[in-house]
């Protein structure tokens, strides 16, 4: 096999790999659906703000922390390179009867991994959680 053969299937894997991260919020926005709130709150945690809406409620969490993309070169001298961008997420649920109806993310969550990827930790246990 060539190097540039190796360096092809290394490359496309790398690919699958980074695609898997942002994959699982967009996966989360159909999977949570109809989950009761009590195994929202056991798998997401206690969320950050509530609020209470005439036909049901609103619970958001944040991930404020920046998210570093997976592509960070350093060299001598201190000069450091961040190909991969920073992101924060906020996870946002909309309840209604005590149950998931719509999810969303907002705040810049886009890295090398993809456009939610720093939305990732927010939704993995809850992921898990309902995976078979």
């Amino acid at each position: 096999m060539t190097r540039l053969a190796s360096l092809r299937i290394f490359a496309s894997l790398a690919l699958l790999c980074v695609g898997g991260c942002s994959s699982l919020p967009t996966r989360a926005r159909q999977d949570l659906l109809g989950l009761p709130r009590s195994d929202l709150i056991a798998c997401a945690g206690v969320p950050d703000n509530r609020e209470t809406l005439p036909d049901g409620e609103v619970l958001q969490w944040r991930q404020d922390a920046q998210v570093q993309g997976p592509l960070t070169l350093k060299t001598p001298f201190a000069f450091e390179l961040d190909v991969g961008g920073h992101g924060t997420c906020h996870f946002v649920a909309r309840l209604q009867q005590g149950r998931v109806v719509q999810i969303d993310y907002t705040g810049p969550s886009a890295t090398l991994a993809g456009p939610y990827a720093a939305c990732s930790p927010l939704v993995q246990a809850c992921e898990k959680r309902i995976a078979p």
